[in-house]
């Protein structure tokens, strides 16, 4: 290869440049990618058509299109998986430079929530209302915080194992965002705010006892803002005190939910009475379509069904933590680790409402339940990581060019991309080609 050649190799406007989803390099890079993509794009695909069979009969109840809810949810995947596929083209240094613009973004949108935008639904004010439509901003600031984060936690890299430096800015900022959450009633929501900002410390290879003290720090914060709120603290005690299956006296009342969830997966058997053969949508669960909508699928495709659903899960948290592994900067290990702990703990939250294993919190499943906001934001975050792995793919390319010709040419920052260990991975090419004696 020619020194003009790999000149264009480097440049921005070459094959680097192309508008892809995944690598077009072979390689372990790409072959990720595309599970990651195989995968997000089957859980999206059964929850526009779950959340149709869920919701069907109410609307047609209602008198309202019986496609309602294939129509809506659709529209949502569509934007989602539009807003996917663009960032994946973004490049990680524009994500960090527009954080803190994002953040404001955030806190605007949630602070609307208290004006007469906001509206109530479902016990908690957490809704806006922009003419036709409506959306969840504490839905959106769980990925601006993964992004801002994720910018803050590398640019403090040097600096991480004094805590003063892992807590400012970034706890009093998650905590400000938490405190307007919950003061909508959402205990839910701010489970999994903590959770991510968890995984994303974590990821950062933050000393343990560090660790410790934020976490200690926020569950200490959670269980302030459950007491001040009584209908929490009824909730939780209920939760705690009450059994559903044999007490007689709540059945039509606190349990009636969790109840005709349960009737709902024993219904289903192993392998379910058929898709969209439920009895239990028959306006008997309440939010079918949305927080109790793996009763559904246990009800309709069976045990098989559910499995199935765990291992697409699975699946999608081995290929994140895969990818971890290969990452060569900070930005991308630390944004991919706390996508994949939101993703995967509030699947677990909601799996185990569902079971009874948690109190009802009105957390929905990702990319399955009904809701626009939530299904777009988890997008967002499943594009920012493709972005992620698209540079790091340019880096490995660059690296292994300037391994095979004039060396003084330096590979990395391509359309962005930053490779952290350019200089270690060139000097180890050189030292490969002219080794000393």
């Amino acid at each position: 290869m020619t020194h003009t050649q790999q000149r264009r190799i480097l440049l921005p406007g070459s094959s680097s440049a192309r508008f892809l989803l995944v690598p077009a390099q072979a390689g372990p890079l790409r072959t990720l990618a595309i599970i990651l993509v195989t995968v997000v794009g089957i859980l999206v695909a059964l929850g526009v058509a779950m959340v149709q069979s869920a919701g069907q009969v109410v609307a047609v109840a209602n008198g309202l299109n019986p496609w309602a809810g294939a129509l809506r949810q659709g529209s949502y995947a569509l934007v989602g998986l539009l807003g996917m596929v663009l960032m994946s083209q973004v490049s990680t240094r524009f994500m960090r430079r527009a954080s803190w613009a994002l953040l404001a973004l955030g806190f605007l949108f949630q602070i609307l929530v208290y004006t007469p935008l906001g509206y109530e639904a479902g016990g908690n004010r957490n809704w806006l209302q922009i003419g036709p439509f409506s959306a969840q901003p504490a839905e959106f600031m769980k990925f601006v915080l993964l992004i801002w984060v994720a910018t803050i936690l590398t640019a403090k890299e040097p600096l991480l194992r004094r805590w003063q430096h892992v807590w400012i800015p970034v706890v009093p900022v998650v905590a400000l965002s938490m405190f307007i959450n919950v003061l909508g009633g959402d205990l839910g929501t701010l489970m999994i705010l903590g959770a991510l900002i968890f995984g994303c410390l974590y990821f950062a290879q933050i000393r343990l006892r560090i660790l410790a003290g934020v976490a200690a720090i926020a569950v200490a914060g959670v269980a302030v803002m459950t007491l001040i709120k009584p209908n929490r603290v009824y909730r939780l005690t209920h939760f705690f005190e009450v059994d559903c299956l044999t007490d007689v006296e709540h059945a039509m009342d606190m349990c009636w939910q969790s109840l005709n969830g349960f009737w709902a997966l024993s219904a289903g058997g192993v392998f379910g009475v058929g898709f969209g053969n439920s009895k239990a949508k028959w306006q008997w669960l309440p939010e079918a379509e949305t927080d109790f909508i793996f009763a559904i699928i246990g009800e309709e495709l069976g045990l098989v069904g559910t499995l199935a659903v765990l291992c697409l899960y699975l699946v999608l948290a081995v290929v994140c933590i895969a990818l971890i592994n290969r990452f060569t900067t900070s930005f991308a290990r630390i944004l991919t680790g706390g996508a994949v702990v939101w993703i995967s703990v509030q699947m677990m939250v909601n799996i185990a409402v569902v079971l009874g294993y948690a109190p009802v919190l009105g957390v929905p499943l990702p990319f399955v339940s009904a809701g626009g906001t939530s299904l777009i934001s988890t997008l967002l975050c499943i594009g920012a990581v493709l972005a992620c792995v698209r540079e790091e793919a340019n880096c490995v390319a660059d690296v292994t060019d300037a391994s095979t010709s004039d060396s003084s040419v330096k590979p990395g920052a391509v359309n962005g991309s930053e490779c952290r260990n350019d200089s270690e991975m060139i000097a180890v090419s050189r030292a490969e080609r002219f080794p000393t004696t």
